[in-house]
């Protein structure tokens, strides 16, 4: 298969997304629109200027930048606009089903009314399914950078049934985790738990494995955020792959933040012997100059797979995915489907 063809291939391949943020999906095309809409924010509005300032010298230097971008969401209009677009860009690459990680915290603090901004994401997810035939749903992060703060807002936010919204599935963590132990966000990953909702924590990103050990025996984690360092600890591999926890694998973007040197280097390749169930993601698209479509060609290089091969990743997301039974049957099928009419004769 020449790469013409894979690339093919992989455009028309129905997908699920997992692991994938909400201000960091803002392709140049909508940052330069926020950026014009406030020109106070030190965010160019040249998009061919924030090729350079999407440009990381180290994670810290990521974050930073990050922080600015959301910063470009002011108001309940912002954030529809955003959801919107981000959704039209998913549905381009044929994905079927996302979770979106939004972090409230980071609106609500700079003072967006927290009703009007459950009101603008819910409006953009139901018009994005009825126009786009996306499903989204919603994982409420807490940025870690920001402390038990934020933790105890997001947990308010996630589990007030007043406030809550209904696509909500999920409860997460985020940012840097270099001096920001996973272990004091536990009491809010609790109250999230009985809430009814899923606990996918980042771990293990830019520190080592015991951060990852850390989101499953005190957050409870049932999927893994990124979890790059799991490699080091075969006992981990071990683990993960016993109790069928996913990694949300994101090659390239681990790549731009340097958890990671080069590709070549990606530890996917040893997640995949040890039978870890591995999903592909794009976490921060346009910020690391990809999109999911171009990290499952990555995933195709680097794991050496055929059509059949990228089919199964692409089913490894759906059965991760927090869908419900039919949702994952019917995407499944449609991914087999698919297959099947692009290898006959």
């Amino acid at each position: 298969m020449t790469d013409r063809d894979l690339q093919s291939f992989i455009a028309g391949l129905p997908k699920a997304e997992l692991h994938v943020h909400h201000v960091g999906s803002a392709s140049p095309r909508i940052v330069s629109e926020l950026a014009a809409r406030h020109p106070d924010s030190k965010v160019p509005s040249d998009p061919e200027a924030l090729v350079d300032y999407f440009t990381f010298t180290d994670f810290a230097h990521f974050i930073d930048v990050y922080l600015s971008v959301v910063d470009l969401i002011r108001t309940p209009e912002d954030v529809r606009l955003l959801t919107y677009e981000v959704a039209r860009d998913l549905a381009r690459q044929q994905v079927r089903y996302a979770e979106l990680t939004i972090t409230p915290f980071s609106s609500t603090r700079r003072g967006i009314d927290e009703l009007g901004f459950m009101a603008a994401i819910e409006d953009a997810r139901k018009a994005a399914e009825a126009e786009f035939g996306t499903v989204l749903r919603w994982c409420f992060d807490i940025p870690g950078e920001a402390g038990l703060e934020s933790a105890e807002e997001t947990a308010r936010l996630a589990t007030d049934d007043r406030i809550r919204p209904e696509g909500l599935v999920s409860f997460g963590l985020g940012g840097p985790e270099i001096g920001v132990p996973r272990p004091q966000f536990k009491p809010y990953f609790d109250r999230a738990i009985a809430a009814g909702l899923h606990s996918v924590p980042h771990a293990g990103e830019t520190t080592g494995p015991e951060t990852v050990w850390d989101a499953l025996t005190e957050l409870g984690a049932e999927r893994i955020g990124h979890g790059t360092s799991s490699a080091q600890d075969p006992r981990l591999l071990a683990h993960l792959a016993e109790h069928r926890i996913p990694l949300e694998v994101c090659p390239t973007s681990n790549i731009a933040t340097r958890a990671v040197r080069t590709l070549d280097e990606h530890p996917v390749k040893e997640f995949t012997a040890a039978g870890v169930l591995v999903t592909i993601n794009s976490d921060d698209p346009p910020m690391f100059g990809t999109d999911l479509n171009t990290e499952y060609a990555v995933a195709a290089r680097l794991l050496d797979l055929d059509e059949r091969g990228l089919a199964g990743l692409a089913k490894n997301a759906v059965e991760a995915s927090f869908l419900d039974a039919a949702g994952k049957a019917r995407i499944a099928q449609e991914i087999d489907t698919y297959t099947t009419n692009w290898l006959a004769p």
